[in-house]
Parts: structure tokens; C-alpha cells; sequence
């Protein structure tokens, strides 16, 4: 049952990763987030089997059936990520799922919502090496939004549970972009973006001080490590090359909520729970 369930569930995801490449792709364009997907360069439109997530890409190993032009990886990439992020999701919660339906659906709309919306956000850094400050905004709102919802430790475990926060939960968003904000400031841009800072506020908020640090560590870890993977290993990438840090943030926080991390002990640092 499970099985069939958490495949489901990826399913969803996938059809939703489909919107989300839509998403990124006319993102601070003039198109419209609506309308027949064509192909960008001879615009043909695309049929329902060219649209088919995943599968279409390797149908069509990938490149347009009319134009023979390749097909960006970012499309099935994007589209597989999101699967495993709602099959992940639905892993999570399943207890709640089998327990009460309702709860399960709040909680699953609303942590969905806001990992795709990071996904969106990560993808588009890579891409432009820019955090679109409508995006941070947005799931900055619904992060703090969440602190009233959902309870992100002890036996709410982070499900739909409407509740008074404490102080430290208000501090958390601020706390965990601090240091983002003196980087940004004490190299005047040269070490960390704003946007990295900006982000860094709805992350804390989401997943509480301790996640959140364990989130930033990974994030740092992962980054180091390709970081120097890419300036060892290509000639375009130097010293002062400008490394997007948004997506290791995200894949930071994500596995941290997921696995629910503590890596610095679950009180730290300020012995609240």
C-alpha cells in the first residue's frame, strides 16, 4: 500500500515539475505563465505525448521532433526532483495520512507549495546567478504564515497544529540570515549575495534554529565540495567566479527537514526546544 501510494505521489509531483520548468523559463519574461508549451526554437506546439513528464525527454532522446534541436536536461531534471520531493514528503507524513486525511492534506498543500517554490528558486539561481526577490518574499510570507500552523517539533512533528509561537520560533528567520547579511556587508557582495540573506529568513522560520543549522552546514559542506571540484576541474571557473549558493541552501533544507536533523544537538543554540 505504501508503495503504490509514495508512487502516486511521485506521479503528482512530476506533473507538477512540469509546471514548475514552465515557472523558471518565463520568469521575469514578458510570456504568460499560461498557453500551448512550443518548442524555443521553431515554436512548433507541442503534442500530448511531447508533454508527458520525464518519459518525453527520453522518448524523444531529447531533442524537438519537428527541429531535432536539444531539449534542455533542465526539463526532466526538474521534473524528476520535484517527484522525489512529493514522494519524500508523503514518506514523511505518512502516519498522518492513514491517521487523519484532512491534516494530512493541509500539511502536505503547504510544505509541497513551499518546496517547490524553493526548487523554483534554486533552479533560477543556477541559471542566472540571481534570487528573484518576489520569490524570496513570497516564501518568506508563507514560512511565517507556517509558524502559526503547523508546529515544526515535539508531537506536532511539523503536521497542521494552529498554535501560538514562541519567541525564539519569531527570532528564528532573523537568526539564521544574520550571518548571511555581515558576509554580504563585510565584503560589500563579493563573498555572499543579499539574496542569499533574504532567503535565509524564510528557512529559518520553516524549519526552526536547530534544522535550519543543520541545513546551513550541509549547505556549506555541499558547497565547498563542488565548489572546488569546479575550479579544479575547469578553466572557466577561477577564484573570483561568481558560484550560486542558493541551491545548496535549498538542498540543505531540504534534507534537513526530511531527516529531521540535529546536528548541533536539538537545543542549540539556546536551549529551546
Amino acid at each position: 500500500m505504501i508503495t503504490i501510494l509514495t508512487i502516486i505521489f511521485l506521479g503528482l509531483g512530476l506533473i507538477i515539475g512540469s509546471f514548475l520548468n514552465v515557472v523558471i523559463l518565463r520568469l521575469n519574461t514578458e510570456r504568460s505563465f499560461g498557453g500551448r508549451s512550443a518548442c524555443m526554437n521553431c515554436q512548433s506546439q507541442l503534442v500530448w505525448y511531447e508533454l508527458i513528464p520525464v518519459f518525453s525527454f527520453l522518448g524523444l532522446l531529447g531533442r524537438c521532433r519537428t527541429c531535432k534541436t536539444k531539449i534542455s536536461v533542465q526539463y526532466p531534471l526538474v521534473e524528476l526532483a520535484t517527484g522525489i520531493i512529493f514522494a519524500l514528503l508523503f514518506l514523511k507524513f505518512q502516519n498522518i495520512f492513514f491517521l487523519n486525511t484532512l491534516v494530512f492534506a493541509f500539511t502536505y498543500a503547504y510544505y509541497t507549495s513551499l518546496f517547490s517554490l524553493l526548487l523554483v528558486i534554486a533552479v533560477y539561481d543556477l541559471k542566472h546567478k540571481i534570487i528573484p526577490d518576489a520569490l524570496s518574499f513570497i516564501f518568506g510570507i508563507l514560512a511565517f504564515i507556517g509558524l502559526f500552523l503547523f508546529g515544526n517539533s515535539g508531537l506536532a512533528n511539523n503536521s497542521f497544529y494552529p498554535h501560538m509561537p514562541l519567541i525564539i520560533d519569531f527570532l528564528s528567520g532573523i537568526l539564521i540570515a544574520l550571518p548571511f547579511y555581515l558576509f554580504w556587508l563585510l565584503s560589500k557582495g563579493t563573498w555572499m549575495g543579499l539574496g542569499d540573506a533574504k532567503l535565509a529568513i524564510g528557512i529559518g522560520w520553516l524549519l526552526g534554529i536547530s534544522e535550519a543549522l543543520s541545513g546551513l552546514a550541509i549547505a556549506f559542506w555541499v558547497g565547498a565540495v563542488v565548489g572546488i571540484a569546479l575550479i579544479v576541474s575547469s578553466k572557466k571557473h577561477g577564484m573570483k567566479s561568481e558560484i550560486p549558493f542558493a541551491p545548496y541552501l535549498v538542498l540543505g533544507a531540504f534534507l534537513a527537514f526530511i531527516f529531521s536533523l540535529h546536528l548541533f544537538g536539538a537545543g542549540f543554540p539556546l536551549g529551546f526546544n
